[in-house]
């Protein structure tokens, strides 16, 4: 229930409408809220790679689109050497599609929910290449401005810790 969608829908959706009037709907599941748009189920979806190059190949219309950074959570516990592997395979990975983005287009037939596989003859070179990994710390700032809005949207009620100093990543 507290994915970053719950969070980037208030994010985008109040510079152009109250927050009174932004009415979310939990619509999970990988394509479900690809699946609820084109079966009418709902007006607007905020959709993740690859479901926006699909929707945009299916002839839908994108409305609104904004920067939104994503925060990567792991328990407490999580041993820092693992965090730290982890995150730096990812920023390798970034290197890699920044060197040959075409090399690794083709890869996005595995993120193809399988309900979608035969709907459309999906041209994958037209997918871009999705979201993109920034390997640094937060600043203290953008966590303070993160976590206020947190609070007026009333996403707050699970946080336990709302320290930066315990929550925020330290890079080395």
């Amino acid at each position: 229930m507290r994915a970053g969608s719950h969070f980037n829908v208030p994010y985008r959706l109040e510079k152009f409408l109250a927050l009174e009037h932004i009415k979310t709907v939990n619509t999970g599941g990988f394509g479900a809220r690809l699946r609820a748009l084109l079966d009418g189920e709902v007006e607007a979806a905020s959709l993740l790679p690859p479901q926006i190059a699909m929707a945009e190949q299916l002839g839908l219309r994108k409305i609104i689109e904004d920067t939104f950074h994503t925060l990567w959570w792991v328990p407490q516990g999580a041993p820092s050497e693992v965090v730290t592997g982890y995150l730096r395979a990812l920023d390798r990975a970034e290197g890699a599609l920044d060197a040959d983005l075409a090399k690794y287009l083709p890869l996005w037939k595995l993120a193809v929910p399988p309900e979608f596989e035969n709907v459309h003859p999906w041209d994958l070179t037209k997918f871009g290449r999705g979201e993109r990994f920034v390997y640094q710390a937060i600043p203290r700032s953008e966590f303070d401005e993160v976590l206020d809005q947190v609070k007026r949207w009333g996403l707050d009620q699970y946080l336990k810790d709302e320290s930066f100093d315990s929550l925020a990543a330290r890079m080395s």
